[in-house]
């Protein structure tokens, strides 16, 4: 059985603990604050690079000859991207996307696909070393504050690889940001662009309420393209890879900083119910010591009569 001592000293440890926990939380919620502004400048810019992206190819009389717009004969070698943080103590945050990345590894072994690995922080890179998988290229050290030329790099890599016939698909996760209590895995196809979400469906219309596709011509219609649109889609289509995961990146980092603030804030208020017990349970020790001295006085009384 514990001690008054012992107990004291494990209130002290706790309360040391939550000292911790809550500057740790207002740190995760000034960092969210600043990551959120940039995720807010940034994806009117991103869906307009794919606004745009996607009008050039509708508008083309003929697809480029450009490597990342052609799919490859076969589907063998599928390049996945994880975008984790370089540190811990945020939930489930870098675990979701690992488990989703396994996952999809498995249904593409099943159906006799290779899969090479590529991670962006610590904890990405170091889960795939620890399951003893093959890292093709890590990138370490920005996710607190990404900028435009982390990503940068990382599209060089996988564009490089993919136009090399090292990969013929590539596919990223990453946690979009919901709110600093919600943050949602994403799954992104980014090569080739015939497969990727620029050339899927778009989902909405413009701000003025109308849709992209009011007719067959209407995009035409309303956009005159200086060089032509062949041109203009050899020069977008490496930035819009870049662009999206580096909106990948920010919306990792909000989310990151969001779990964080939560996991936090849960620790504290687990530590101050925690002290609470400890509290509690030292009380009744030493009630429970004050007693036995009271019954061992009376004791001693009665046995001098």
């Amino acid at each position: 059985m514990a001690t008054q001592k012992d107990i004291k000293s494990r209130i002290g440890s706790v309360k040391n603990i939550r000292k911790i926990t809550r500057a740790m939380e207002m740190v995760a919620a000034a960092r969210l604050r600043r990551a959120e502004q940039r995720i807010e400048e940034l994806r009117p810019y991103a869906e307009a690079i794919r606004r745009m992206t996607r009008r050039a190819v509708e508008a083309a009389e003929s697809i480029p000859s450009l490597p990342l717009l052609e799919e490859h004969d076969s589907m063998d070698s599928v390049g996945l991207l994880l975008v984790t943080g370089d540190r811990g103590l945020a939930g489930a945050f870098n675990s979701q996307i690992i488990r989703a990345g396994n996952r999809r590894n498995r249904e593409l072994s099943q159906d006799g696909k290779g899969v090479r690995w590529y991670a962006s922080g610590r904890r990405g890179v170091s889960s795939i070393q620890f399951r003893g998988l093959e890292l093709a290229s890590g990138y370490t050290g920005f996710t607190d504050r990404p900028a435009y030329a982390d990503a940068r790099n990382i599209a060089d890599d996988l564009i490089a690889h993919y136009v090399d016939g090292e990969l013929d698909r590539v596919e990223m996760f990453y946690n979009g940001y919901v709110s600093p209590m919600t943050q949602e895995v994403r799954h992104e196809t980014l090569l080739p662009l015939q497969q990727a979400d620029v050339l899927g469906d778009e989902g909405g219309g413009d701000e003025d309420g109308r849709g992209e596709d009011e007719g067959p011509d209407h995009s035409r219609s309303l956009w005159i393209y200086e060089p032509d649109p062949e041109e203009i889609l050899e020069r977008l289509a490496p930035d819009y890879v870049e662009i999206s995961i580096y909106r990948a990146l920010l919306e990792s980092t909000a989310s990151e900083h969001g779990a964080r603030m939560t996991a936090m804030r849960n620790a504290s208020e687990n530590a101050a119910e925690l002290i609470d017990n400890l509290t509690l349970e030292a009380n009744r020790q030493r009630q429970a010591e004050i007693t036995q001295e009271i019954m061992e006085v009376v004791a001693g009384a009665e046995g001098l009569r």
